[in-house]
């Protein structure tokens, strides 16, 4: 493993890392109050269409992350995130001055792909000081605090657009990339040495990426994110419609979306408590094996019933609650065998389970019919099939 020669406590480290992480979620999860107004503004004949804006960004992510990984491999941890983020906050600020929805879509590809260094850099850092089920313990934790942004991410963006409208928005991206980056720079140390850097070859990338699907737990674990990743991001796509038309709650929305994550946060907790004696795979059913009983009896009652409201909150629930339980192992059992090229590994398991799982997503928020039964379906069929993988064994 390469050492960094000072270390930050462990609670400042793992704090710093979930921030990183949460400009993600927070580039997204914020947006859902604005669709309505960015619709209203820039696609007013075509209101659907304004969903773009957060599919562009995770198209903008998943590219982005083939490359940040080997580049940080080759130049270091700390220039490959500081040049994401600038990228990230241009692509913010051209998004909030959009006058068409061309314009914001293509400035949120720019976004998506400045943010993709931060996101896998990330995890690149805490492969070089932490393996095993030490990584998953603390992945678990920064997943725990990651969860709070999804909280009260939608609220904070109601906020904002009641006070400001919906492109200060945007200008909140700026903010929070420059704050959690400018931290990171400071205190954060550089944790891959030179003499531990490869150059950045093609070649070499062609070599190390076979490499990695070379191993079996390498590729099922990236397999697996992408169905948890399908599941996830075909609820982000549907949610909001669904509570605005399946139960006529788009007022209260922000606030039901928040009570969701900090509920589901408790997840982060309980692997994190729970992994190093049971270990990540059977975590990782236990996700998988509880999504196929929610899913089921939402389709249940969506089939022969009307899908009560409760049922539905909890349903979403259990969602993200089995990604508080399987992401995190998931990157820990991918990265296991290939700590050598951590940046490279982490650059390829986030862009194929975030651009599979988005197209996996984009059909099954397509099929929104007025009610939650598509989204069951899509997501009762990839639990199954996530469970029978799992039960396969990843080794």
């Amino acid at each position: 493993m390469n050492r960094p020669t000072r270390r930050l406590s462990q609670p400042e480290f793992i704090a710093l890392i979930a921030a990183t992480m949460a400009l993600t979620a927070f580039s997204i999860d914020s947006m859902l109050p604005a669709l309505p107004d960015i619709a209203h503004a820039l696609s007013p004949d075509a209101p659907n269409r304004a969903q773009l804006v957060l599919t562009s960004f995770v198209l903008g992510m998943g590219i982005g992350t083939i490359v940040t990984g080997p580049l940080s491999d080759s130049f270091g941890r700390k220039p490959v995130i500081f040049g994401g983020a600038l990228l990230y906050i241009i692509g913010a600020a051209m998004a909030g001055q959009a006058e068409s929805l061309e314009t914001m879509l293509a400035s949120r590809i720019v976004q998506g792909l400045g943010v993709a260094g931060p996101r896998v850099v990330a995890i690149a850092i805490v492969r070089d000081q932490y393996e095993g089920r030490s990584m998953a313990a603390i992945m678990s934790y920064a997943m725990m605090i990651f969860t709070l942004v999804p909280a009260v991410a939608p609220l904070v963006g109601s906020y904002i657009i009641a006070g400001f409208g919906w492109r200060a928005v945007f200008y909140s991206f700026v903010l929070f990339a420059v704050l959690v980056i400018g931290w990171l720079m400071i205190r954060q140390p550089e944790t891959l040495p030179l003499e531990a850097r490869r150059p950045f070859r093609l070649a070499s990338l062609v070599a190390a990426t076979k490499e990695c699907f070379s191993h079996k737990v390498f590729t099922l674990s990236t397999l697996l994110q992408v169905l948890s990743l399908g599941m996830l991001f075909g609820c982000l796509s549907s949610t909001q419609q669904i509570f605005e038309t399946s139960f006529g709650r788009a007022d209260t929305f922000p606030r039901w979306f928040a009570l969701i994550a900090l509920v589901a946060g408790t997840a982060s907790i309980l692997n994190a408590r729970l992994v190093v004696r049971l270990g990540m795979q059977r975590m990782i059913s236990v996700g998988f094996g509880m999504q196929i009983f929610f899913s089921v009896a939402v389709l249940l009652a969506g089939l022969f019933a009307v899908v009560p409201f409760p049922l539905y909150i909890v349903w979403t629930i259990s969602l993200f609650f089995m990604a508080g339980l399987v992401i995190g192992n998931l990157n820990a059992l991918a990265m296991e065998p290939v700590g050598h090229i951590a940046g490279l590994a982490a650059s390829v398991l986030g862009a194929v389970a975030t651009v599979l799982g988005a197209a996996i997503a984009a059909p099954i928020g397509l099929a929104f019919d007025g009610t939650p039964l598509p989204l069951a379906v899509g997501t009762s069929i990839l639990s199954v099939i996530g469970y029978a993988i799992v039960k396969g064994g990843l080794r």
